[in-house]
């Protein structure tokens, strides 16, 4: 199972020196790779009453490709999107910065897309939120095309390229796509579509069914369900062990480590968290 961390960008500053050396102590720490969360803009609460999500206008989110054309060149970390709010992007161009990032960080690249839950980013990026599910389902298929053919032809219900493509073409082709997702369609488009997945539940009852929905989705696409990994995400701290023992009893392929949340303070205060936990899950001596 590989181990990884999610970058706590909502509690650290956001300047170069920061991000350099938060990842050079994760590195060193034996984690295998970095995790970053997407929103492009976040909602004042003041111009939308009864506002509830989890993030707001204050909230500070890098660009995760943007973000990672500047890691590939100070760490030798996976960089793994967790997730991009795909629908609500271009796809041509999803596909271009992806290949982009694949070649920076030579070929240490996972593209996590999921179809996100802020309508209010949707808008402002003049895109449809009652259709980005379908929309999601198209992208897919378009985008390991434009990073595997040199020219393309495709006339679909969201994007249409006539004789097209991007160069260079990416390291991976195609670049791995894992997806998020909570809902049965989610699970069965995981099944039929994804090579891993994001799981937004613990190891349970829950869990099981999620991966029964998956199950489906795969049969009907005719895939072996086993050859779609799985990634779990636990919370820094004295159960880490234990909790990372439940996922890779699971089945978890992959696993990441979150420090948010929990009163952390600066690099030194997570890069700490994540020490105690490398030692706890063995990764240091």
């Amino acid at each position: 199972m590989q181990i990884g961390v999610v970058y706590p960008q909502t509690e650290l500053a956001p300047d170069p020196a920061t991000i350099r050396a938060y990842v050079r102590g994760v590195e060193e720490l034996g984690f295998l790779h970095i995790l970053a969360y997407d929103h492009v803009l976040g909602a004042d609460p003041a111009s939308y009453p009864g506002w509830d999500g989890p993030y707001d206008v204050d909230t500070t989110f890098h660009e995760p490709f943007v973000m990672f054309g500047f890691l590939a060149a100070v760490t030798q970390l996976e960089l793994v999107t967790g997730i991009i709010i795909a629908p609500q992007r271009q796809t041509a161009l999803i596909a271009k910065q992806a290949a982009e990032v694949d070649i920076l960080a030579d070929g240490r690249f996972r593209l996590g897309i999921g179809i996100g839950w802020n309508h209010v980013e949707y808008e402002s990026l003049g895109q449809d939120f009652h259709t980005r599910g379908r929309r999601q389902e198209e992208q897919i298929g378009l985008l390991r095309r434009l990073w595997t053919e040199r020219t393309v032809d495709h006339s679909g219900e969201f994007d249409h390229i006539k004789g097209a493509g991007i160069a260079p073409l990416p390291v991976q082709r195609p670049i791995p796509i894992w997806m998020g997702g909570a809902s049965q369609a989610a699970f069965r488009r995981i099944g039929r579509l994804a090579d891993g997945w994001f799981p937004m539940t613990s190891p349970g009852e829950r869990l099981d069914q999620a991966r029964e929905h998956i199950g489906t989705g795969a049969a009907e696409a005719g895939r072996d369900p086993g050859s779609i990994g799985m990634e779990g995400r636990i919370q820094a701290g004295e159960e880490a062990a234990r909790h990372a023992e439940k996922w890779l009893e699971a089945g978890a392929t992959h696993l990441t480590v979150d420090t948010m949340r929990a009163g952390h303070e600066g690099v030194d205060g997570h890069v700490q968290a994540l020490e105690r936990t490398a030692k706890a899950l063995e990764l240091t001596s």
